[in-house]
């Protein structure tokens, strides 16, 4: 089996791939339309070839407009007639993920694998699961976590507005020391892991930066406070290229278990409605459960599960 990026003469190839499974995969609308804002690239996109160039597998990652490395893998397809389906894929994603550190990737990409609801009942999507989490693990990618996927729709019922918070702007510095606060105690996976890994300095840094780069404006961001002045929390309200979103919320650790949290779910789920959106995207772990129920209070509907695999990091040493 042969694995290599593909070149630019190849998009019809790639896009002519089709996925019978029953999981999220990138059809040919998407992967041409996304081609041609290089979100998806030649050497983002890997294939695997038998002996007779026949090809086997494809692996898409995925990254913005802007960025310099991969973000994600989006897609992931062997089929049934490469053998392993495994085997094959292990030594795709081992392929890829070596050259993107070889151009200088900082990490390697994660693996997000789009699920239906009730998956794990189903044993089809179960299979197909099984394989791509086998070989996502064999290359290096052996972090796991399951995400809720929800969503706001116009004409939802809106979350009432709460009246114990107040909310108003400010600097870089300012929600970098909140950020640094939050991440203290927090539920969410990804913050846990950052602050183990890089410190809670760098991690709230990392955090900000993330945010910043993201499509959603710089003037949405609010901080909140009680109603007694103190600081509470902070709201970052932003946007994917393909629709608003959530963002950040966090609710400092001496506010916690007082329902704050809904609160500034409702001001950032109003603020984009007002704004004329027609859809508001979110994701939470599947293990932060006062937050997915505070989504399900905000009248937020989970719409799918991502699997998503990434790289061990190491605990910074004190």
């Amino acid at each position: 089996m042969r694995f290599r990026p593909t070149t630019g003469a190849e998009v019809d190839r790639v896009a002519a791939v089709t996925v019978p499974e029953p999981v999220g995969w990138i059809g040919a609308d998407r992967y041409r339309d996304e081609f041609g804002k290089g979100m998806y690239r030649p050497e983002w996109t890997w294939l695997a070839e038998d002996d007779n160039g026949r090809l086997m597998a494809r692996a898409l990652w995925w990254g913005r407009a802007d960025s310099v490395h991969p973000v994600a893998l989006d897609c992931l397809h062997v089929d049934l007639a490469a053998g392993d389906r495994a085997q094959v894929a292990t030594g795709l994603l081992t392929a890829g993920l070596r050259a993107f550190a070889d151009a200088g990737a900082p990490k390697p990409p994660l693996y997000n694998l789009t699920l239906p609801l009730g998956w794990s009942h189903d044993p089809a999507a179960a299979d197909a699961v099984a394989w791509r989490r086998t070989a996502a693990r064999a290359a290096g990618l052996s972090h796991e976590v399951e995400r809720l996927r929800l969503e706001w729709a116009a004409g939802d019922v809106l979350p009432k507005p709460g009246n114990r918070l107040t909310f108003a702007p400010a600097s870089d510095e300012e929600f970098l020391a909140v950020l640094r606060r939050i991440a203290v105690g927090s539920l969410d996976d990804e913050t846990r892991r950052n602050a183990a890994a890089l410190g809670v300095e760098a991690a709230a840094r990392e955090e900000l930066e993330f945010y910043l780069g993201c499509p959603g404006e710089r003037e949405w961001w609010r901080l909140a406070y009680g109603p007694d002045g103190r600081l509470a929390g902070l709201a970052i309200p932003s946007a994917t290229p393909y629709a608003r979103n959530v963002g950040f919320l966090g609710v400092l650790p001496e506010f916690r278990g007082h329902g704050y949290v809904d609160d500034l779910l409702a001001e950032v789920t109003r603020s984009h409605a007002q704004a004329g959106a027609k859809l508001i995207t979110a994701t939470t772990d599947t293990g932060n459960a006062p937050m997915a129920a505070a989504f399900a209070r905000a009248g937020y509907r989970t719409t799918e599960i991502r699997m998503i695999w990434s790289a061990p990091v190491a605990e910074r040493q004190p």
